[in-house]
């Protein structure tokens, strides 16, 4: 399940090597160990999730699935990879998977009224219309340009840790990055002219 390290990967970076190593107490039955891997991992992996589900219940459910199928294949993890990609990979293959097998469920956006803000009523349904744009070019994008914007730009996951969540090259996914930010440029261009 694991990809090839990259020509010229040596020893592991000190957060990865403090991975491995829970990894390896996990393995051995340690549950603070697996309690430290979910705590190391937990804001940046419901982050993913909330970004791949769009919503907080799903992603926590996400989450928690994610985990424990970590924690029922901990001995297929390969001792001296990074542990990340690995579990980035399981998070998101499953997100995709549930995205896809449910029937979207129709979200009640918040109320305006619901939060103060210091914006004009103007500004603020600007902004409100800019939001419901971009939501819709996000999603008038192909499921893996919208991943990969999702990973790279909401995220901050860089092309190799795309790379190697999505079992996909560095090239393809500067590619899938490139054609994603070309057609969201092209669809919200009349916004830019706006301001």
């Amino acid at each position: 399940m694991d990809a090839a390290l990259p020509s010229g990967a040596g020893a592991l970076a000190p957060d990865d090597a403090l991975d491995s190593q829970l990894v390896e107490r996990v393995r051995r039955g340690d549950a603070g160990a697996f309690d430290q891997l979910v705590t190391r991992h937990m804001r940046r992996a419901f982050g993913v999730a909330y970004r791949l589900m769009g919503q907080r219940e799903d992603a926590e459910d996400l989450v928690q699935e994610a985990f424990l199928a970590v924690l029922e294949r901990v001995d297929t993890f390969q001792a001296g990879r990074s542990f990340a990609p690995w579990f980035y990979r399981i998070l998101v293959n499953r997100g995709l998977n549930a995205r896809k097998a449910r029937a979207l469920r129709v979200m009640e956006e918040i109320p305006v009224s619901a939060a103060a803000s210091s914006v004009g009523p103007d500004r603020a349904a600007e902004q409100s219309e800019l939001r419901e744009e971009l939501r819709q070019a996000m999603e008038g994008l192909p499921e893996r340009q919208r991943t990969v914007v999702q990973l790279s730009e909401l995220e901050g996951f860089t092309s190799p840790e795309i790379a190697a969540v999505l079992e996909i090259s560095e090239g393809t996914v500067r590619w899938h990055l490139h054609e994603a930010r070309k057609t969201l440029r092209r669809v919200l261009a009349p916004f830019e002219a706006k301001e």
